[in-house]
């Protein structure tokens, strides 16, 4: 098959294998996007003269023809293609052979990468956000459900002072609030039209009109100048990983409580049976694999975001192939973050604690007793420390 790229050369199996890699199949989620764009570019095509109407007309159809064949799994970007670019415009030319091969005119696959790249972080960023305040809600509704339980409060992992069940899980719900806002400031980054940049020193010699396709698209602004445009590779990408990496943080350490709440030793917590597994030697033995899964996803995260910032470390300007390497640790980040949403939200409405098992010792109350001496007796603070320790230590 013809490659966007091609002069006629052949190309080895190996090198086209190497040079793709997994880029075909991770751009499959990238399909309704490109066509998106291809669409807008079109129509700025037909706008400024430089494609006849009718070409435009076969242009969109066909491209909203593949779209719904390509969602509804008739086919799918194959590594012959290399990626969906190719993919797209190919099939395109095989169905409208006069208007296909017009479509790449004032472009280049570095800005019709970013174009669709960043529509679909535009997306991503809200949908997580809308992942993400799902689950605190259902920590909301936790803490509302168990509104009467004292928990203790620990530090250094020793009993600290008294807590609750609603504390606890309303510490989580603010927190995963404050990453849910953090998704979204990622979207300023992706917030750019490229189209128009092409290979990265723009199309001089072309009356395009790069505004037009920016407010076809939704996009906020124009990047520019130009030149700008492949320097901001990766930027999006690893903001919005780093977002990932402290939202993962956060439901890592959630996941580690409930851990330690639910082993015998505490037996604070009841886990949903639907989320533990059993053990194939003994037989009493429940665990909490998924939420073990998910404290250990953090790890996961964070080499992803170290991935995107190593990739576009100490690059000269321009593009280079390496730029290439970054998607499949976003999409990785993407996708774990997603799966990590749904199975919490479908766990926490389950979890339920278990008062009776809960110990609130005598010691959890010193500060508030220090706390009472210094407001009934108007005494120092730190005498009121002192007589407490000693009280507690025994040594009154």
């Amino acid at each position: 098959m013809s490659r966007l790229w091609d002069k006629g050369e052949p190309l080895e199996r190996r090198v086209l294998e190497f040079t793709a890699g997994e880029d075909h199949a991770l751009d499959n989620r990238l399909v309704p996007y490109d066509v998106r764009a291809s669409i807008a570019h079109a129509d700025m095509l037909a706008e400024r003269g430089l494609l006849s109407e009718e070409h435009r007309r076969q242009i969109e159809d066909g491209l909203q023809a593949l779209a719904r064949e390509h969602a509804a799994g008739a086919w799918s970007v194959s590594l012959d293609e290399e990626d969906v670019h190719t993919a797209l415009e190919s099939r395109l030319t095989e169905r409208a052979p006069e208007a296909g091969p017009r479509l790449h005119l004032g472009r280049s696959r570095n800005d019709q990468v970013l174009a669709a790249l960043r529509l679909y972080m535009k997306d991503v960023c809200r949908d997580l956000h809308d992942g993400v305040i799902a689950v605190a809600e259902s920590l909301d509704d936790l803490g509302d459900r168990e509104a009467d339980t004292a928990l203790p409060g620990y530090t250094h992992l020793q009993p600290a002072m008294p807590s609750s069940v609603s504390l606890w899980s309303g510490g989580f719900a603010s927190e995963l609030r404050d990453d849910a806002k953090g998704l979204l400031a990622c979207i300023r980054r992706a917030d750019k039209n490229p189209l128009g940049s092409a290979a990265g020193y723009g199309v001089p010699a072309l009356p395009i009109d790069r505004e037009q396709t920016c407010r076809a698209l939704g996009f906020a602004s124009v990047h520019s100048p130009v030149t700008a445009v492949q320097l901001s590779r990766g930027k999006a990408e690893a903001q919005i990983v780093f977002e990932i990496h402290l939202l993962m943080t956060d439901l890592g350490r959630l996941a580690a409580d409930l851990i330690l709440f639910c082993t015998q030793e505490f037996s604070f917590v009841a886990l949903p049976a639907n989320m533990t597994t059993g053990s194939s030697i003994m037989p009493q033995k429940r665990n909490p694999d998924v939420f073990e899964l998910i404290r250990g996803r953090t790890a996961t995260s964070m080499a992803c975001l170290t991935e995107i910032l190593a990739v576009s470390s100490k690059l000269t300007s321009g593009y280079h192939r390496d730029l290439q390497l970054i998607k499949a640790p976003l999409f990785r980040a993407i996708d774990l973050a997603r799966d990590v949403l749904g199975v919490l939200a479908e766990a926490l409405p389950s979890v339920c604690f278990v008062p009776e098992n809960i110990r609130m010792e005598q010691s959890l109350y010193a500060t508030e007793d220090a706390y009472r001496m210094v407001l009934d007796e108007d005494m120092p603070f730190r005498e009121a420390y002192r007589q407490v320790g000693r009280r507690y230590s025994g040594k009154d």
